[in-house]
């Protein structure tokens, strides 16, 4: 667990980075720091390891004040990533990722073998591990900055905008890949971006910074989504916070139309398996535009429909046959149905 206690940073010019943060980070969970530029996100990120010094207050690892630790020592038990990845350009990518095992004692053979096996978890082939990281694309370097961080497998991780030099769609793919590793690892991630969608899809909790380096907001994703502390956050957030909400309510309730029943005019093509292929309409055939299953969130359901040329999502089973169809005013129904009930057992 990492915890701030009044911590506040001045710099020798007088600006104020952080401003009395009081905050705490749960274990084992990611908590992700975002703001706009300027707003101390990436200074309380680096006071965890001492990178920067707070002015007054302390920072807190597992109850101890890391200020008692050595700076050099501290460091080798956290886990830093950074944008571009940070690799050392003359040395291989095993060499890179064994750095911090090297320095802890263990030998180059049990470092690098260490290291061809954090190849494989975050993704990458083994074969890669002679490369130098100007032989590899973007999205391979930051795989190899966060094997290096976890060469050490150290309890807490430190990310600074870890997937911001990347196309979106490497990022997407890394933030899967990168969800998917903490899930097996379940470290303490303390992760710094200014992409509010970012910051929805990777925080178990995300701490919303204004200027001044003052705390806006901490909560998770959807107490952020649905309920904004002030105007700030609201702004900051951003006027679609509404649909981004239905990341986190499931469809498994939502009810269906029978998959024979034409909507829109329209009716369900399906193959002899009784999976969909497409809809029949008065102007010929069209695409589906994908399909949803029940354990799948109503804001898959919402973009389907939106995308879907006849305005239909389709629901599928485990064998990817249709088992029900999802018109878009039926889910604005459903949710003025979710609302009406909510507000019922606020009364």
């Amino acid at each position: 667990m990492i915890t701030f206690e009044a911590v506040r940073k001045e710099f020798g010019d007088g600006t104020v980075a952080v401003e009395h943060l009081d905050l705490q980070l749960p274990a084992g969970q990611i908590t992700v720091f975002v703001g706009p530029s300027g707003c101390g996100k990436t200074t309380s990120l680096r006071m965890i390891n001492r990178m920067v010094e707070p002015t007054s207050g302390r920072v807190l690892l597992d109850g101890r004040d890391v200020a008692a630790q050595d700076p050099a020592e501290l460091r080798r038990g956290i886990g830093y990533v950074i944008q571009h990845a940070g690799l050392f350009p003359h040395r291989t990518v095993a060499d890179n990722i064994a750095t911090v095992p090297r320095l802890s004692g263990r030998s180059r053979r049990e470092a690098r073998a260490a290291a061809g096996a954090l190849l494989e978890r975050v993704g990458l082939d083994a074969a890669l591990a002679d490369r130098y990281p100007a032989q590899l694309s973007g999205g391979q370097q930051q795989r190899v900055g966060v094997a290096r961080a976890l060469a050490a497998d150290p309890p807490v991780m430190l990310m600074d905008e870890p997937f911001s030099a990347v196309d979106p769609v490497v990022r997407e793919q890394l933030q899967r890949e990168f969800l998917r590793l903490q899930a097996e690892l379940g470290k303490t991630i303390a992760l710094v971006t200014h992409d509010i969608d970012e910051a929805v899809v990777l925080g178990d909790r995300i701490a919303v910074f204004r200027q001044g380096g003052h705390l806006a907001q901490f909560g998770t994703p959807q107490e952020l989504l649905e309920r904004p502390a002030d105007d700030f956050v609201r702004g900051f957030v951003g006027r679609d916070r509404g649909f981004r909400g239905l990341s986190f309510t499931g469809a498994g309730d939502l009810p269906v139309r029978p998959v024979a029943e034409r909507v829109r005019g329209a009716a369900l093509v399906l193959d002899a398996a009784g999976r969909p292929t497409g809809w029949e309409t008065a102007d010929g055939t069209a695409p589906t535009a994908g399909t949803f299953t029940a354990a799948d969130s109503l804001r898959t359901v919402a973009d389907l429909a939106l995308l879907s040329p006849v305005g239909v999502a389709v629901r599928v089973d485990a064998a990817g046959r249709a088992d029900g169809l999802v018109a878009h005013h039926d889910l604005v129904d459903h949710l003025d149905a979710r609302r009406a009930r909510a507000a019922g057992e606020r009364v």
